[in-house]
């Protein structure tokens, strides 16, 4: 059975409660009573009834009284209270309402009017909660989506806020309206114009608009917001009368989009513009020289040593070089250069990072080119400076390669590529410099191009061949190794050496694939040796520093052997003293693993690198290379005599071999037989030489050194 509302009547006439009740469950209502203030509040802590029929005069406790209580119940807010009382003065109704009553009915009751009454107050009271509850969800999803809103009435010059608005705009909460001057007056003086005169249109033309603008909030950090403007209310010649806004919180969304910025044109290991954002630079400063009739000066700056300290240190001491060469480069560069007046913002972004070890810098209005050469070698000076990585010293220096706007190019791919087209010729000529850009350069660089294009098929071709130097007993004369050395047979230009296309290699990243080829040829062409009757001998092949990091490096060197069907004692590796830094533990391991197979490892050009006696002791190595600069001056440079020296009592008394290179003299060759030094190499004996050369070579009866004349047919045979 459906029952409706429930109504509490409290009164402490027995009569006129029963009188209520009879009316009100005539007319539908469900009644339940009390007799007096405290009765009543017993009850409310039981149930909440639809409404409360509220006597003013009651014993124990009045109207006025239970009402106030009622009121700090929980939910005791919502429910409509009808005071009823005899009295017909103000200052009775003035307290009812004071102590919360929603209306009041005076005695005698109309009891036909009542029912009526009830239902209107009822209804009244839904409406009224129904609006608070919608005020409530609004001012939640304003303050859950940070937004906030307000009415602008403009004859009377008084602008009413919500309470998310309030705070968006920095001030503190306020139930009265706002002077607009007062309530903006928060907003970014750098926006404050541009805010005033878009609010001013609106007035004047009674069109919305909608603007981004920042605020100053009182601990001094600034807000981020949107807001749209409407004209709801205008007069009849269209001047706006009510203006309504809506004021969004944007900060997330700038602080994300600044940081998608940051990604998107900014380097993050440096902090330097990209790529990207230098590009944009450029061509608005191409555009801007064009107008003015002004110079530009692009530069290519590329870091000399920046692989070798990457390949001996770390990718971690690598990028730690990075940062540091960066902020070298932008410290260089002053304010009258003309650096970065090319920006609309007229921000520094006058130095970018390509990727890897590239740079570029802008020079905008500038006079001569040889301004922009004097901005060069100052980069240049700046990038020589010995630099600390990682704990050791390092000296990296740079190229700088240099084109002008106009003269060297009018577009900015143009400008791109001559710059580091001069760049590459800088360091061609010797690197730690800087060239500026001449038409003759592209023919060179083409030249280099074709050369690099050749290069990497030149190894699919088998282009490559091994020539072999031999290693001397210093003492016997006999041939008792040799090393090979690598030479292009080019398809146009004849035999290369080395000089010619190593530099090329490592940039065209075949190191690793022709280090691995010379394994496998070196492996081929000592069983052919062997087939021929010759002895066998530990032919030496130069691997790069990063090969010895390789870890599949141990297993292709046991296959070549095996498929070749030569002992590992016919091969040794020589690496330089560089692969002790760069993660020593792993080239060491891997070192250890190719010494258990039987190969010997030999450190080349030793005493010219970075040594480090601890892990040298650890690496499982044969033999010492004393390097042909410590070799050239032996018996005319007492520090040259003395550094050798010292190398050969190192290598005996780790019972390592030591073997010299670059041994041309016999005066030099008996200084290192005065000394014990075990082997040599060197245009002495012989250059290196083609397979079948070297197996004459290793036919002839050898000479003991110190016994044989200068001019020797061994001598002259070999050379």
């Amino acid at each position: 059975m459906k029952t409706g509302p429930r109504i509490l009547v409290v009164d402490d006439d027995a009569g006129g409660r029963r009188l209520t009740r009879a009316t009100l469950t005539k007319a539908g209502f469900m009644v339940i009573e009390a007799q007096n203030g405290q009765a009543a509040l017993d009850v409310l802590k039981l149930e909440l009834p639809a409404l409360i029929l509220l006597d003013v005069s009651m014993p124990v406790m009045d109207g006025f009284t239970a009402c106030e209580h009622l009121r700090a119940l929980p939910s005791g807010d919502r429910i409509p209270v009808v005071m009823m009382t005899g009295l017909d003065d103000t200052e009775s109704i003035e307290r009812a309402f004071k102590a919360g009553a929603t209306d009041f009915i005076t005695k005698p009751i109309n009891w036909g009017v009542l029912p009526h009454r009830v239902q209107y107050i009822l209804r009244a009271s839904a409406a009224i909660n129904s609006l608070q509850q919608n005020q409530r969800r609004l001012s939640n999803a304003q303050r859950i989506g940070e937004m906030g809103d307000w009415e602008w009435d403009v004859p009377r010059r008084l602008l009413e806020p919500s309470d998310q608005a309030w705070r968006i705009f920095g001030h503190p909460h306020s139930t009265e309206g706002a002077e607009p001057s007062e309530f903006f007056s928060t907003v970014h003086a750098e926006d404050a114009a541009r805010f005033t005169q878009a609010c001013s249109r609106a007035v004047a033309n009674g069109e919305g608009f909608a603007i981004d603008h920042r605020i100053n909030l009182p601990d001094g950090a600034v807000r981020h917001v949107h807001q749209q403007v409407e004209v709801i209310e205008r007069h009849t010649d269209g001047t706006a009368v009510r203006l309504a806004g809506a004021v969004h919180d944007i900060s997330r969304r700038k602080d994300a989009e600044e940081q998608i910025r940051q990604l998107a044109y900014y380097d993050p290991l440096t902090g330097l513009p990209n790529r990207l954002l230098f590009v944009e630079q450029l061509g608005k400063a191409i555009a801007q020289a064009e107008r003015h009739h002004r110079r530009a000066a692009i530069m290519f700056v590329d870091l000399d040593n920046f692989k070798r300290v990457n390949d001996t240190l770390g990718h971690k001491a690598g990028d730690e070089l990075l940062r540091l060469a960066g902020a070298r480069l932008l410290g260089a560069l002053r304010q009258q250069d003309g650096l970065g007046r090319a920006s609309p913002e007229n921000s520094p972004h006058s130095i970018a990072r390509l990727g890897g070890d590239e740079f570029i810098v802008l020079l905008t209005d500038v006079d001569r080119p040889e301004d922009a050469a004097a901005v060069a070698a100052r980069l240049v000076e700046a990038l020589n400076a010995a630099v600390t990585v990682e704990g050791t010293e390092v000296f990296v220096g740079g190229s700088v390669g240099v084109a002008m706007f106009p003269e060297d190019g009018h577009d900015i791919d143009t400008l791109l590529m001559n710059a580091d087209t001069a760049m590459y010729r800088a360091k061609a000529a010797g690197r730690g410099g800087f060239q500026l850009y001449d038409r003759s350069m592209n023919e060179r660089a083409l030249e280099r191009l074709r050369t690099e294009t050749r290069l990497r098929r030149a190894l699919e071709r088998d282009e490559f061949v091994l020539h072999y130097q031999p290693r001397v007993d210093v003492v016997t004369g006999r041939v008792v190794g040799a090393e090979a050395l690598i030479r292009w047979q080019h398809p146009e230009r004849g035999m290369l050496p080395p000089s010619e296309f190593i530099p090329l290699v490592e940039d065209a990243g075949l190191v690793i694939p022709i280090g691995e080829w010379a394994i496998r040829t070196v492996c081929r062409q000592s069983a052919q040796w062997i087939a021929d009757g010759l002895e066998s001998i530990p032919v030496a092949v130069n691997l790069a520093s990063t090969h010895l990091r390789e870890r599949g490096l141990p297993a292709l060197v046991a296959q070549a052997l095996k498929e070749h069907g030569v002992s590992a004692a016919c091969l040794e590796i020589e690496v330089t003293e560089s692969i002790l830094l760069a993660d020593p533990e792993l080239s060491v391991r891997i070192a250890q693993e190719l010494a258990e197979m039987g190969v010997q490892i030999s450190i080349d050009d030793f005493g010219t690198g970075y040594s480090s006696l601890a892990y040298l002791k650890k690496l499982p190595i044969a033999a010492l290379k004393i390097d042909r600069s410590f070799v050239r001056d032996l018996g005319t440079d007492p520090d040259d005599e003395a550094i050798v020296t010292a190398i050969i009592a190192l290598a005996h008394s780790l019972k390592l071999k030591v073997v010299a290179e670059g041994v041309e003299t016999e005066a030099q060759l008996a200084f290192l037989q005065s000394l014990s030094c075990d082997e040599y190499q060197g245009f002495l004996t012989s250059r290196a030489v083609d397979p079948e050369e070297f197996k004459r070579l290793m036919r002839r009866r050898p000479v003991p050194v110190l016994l044989a004349p200068r001019n020797s047919a061994f001598m002259a045979d070999a050379v």
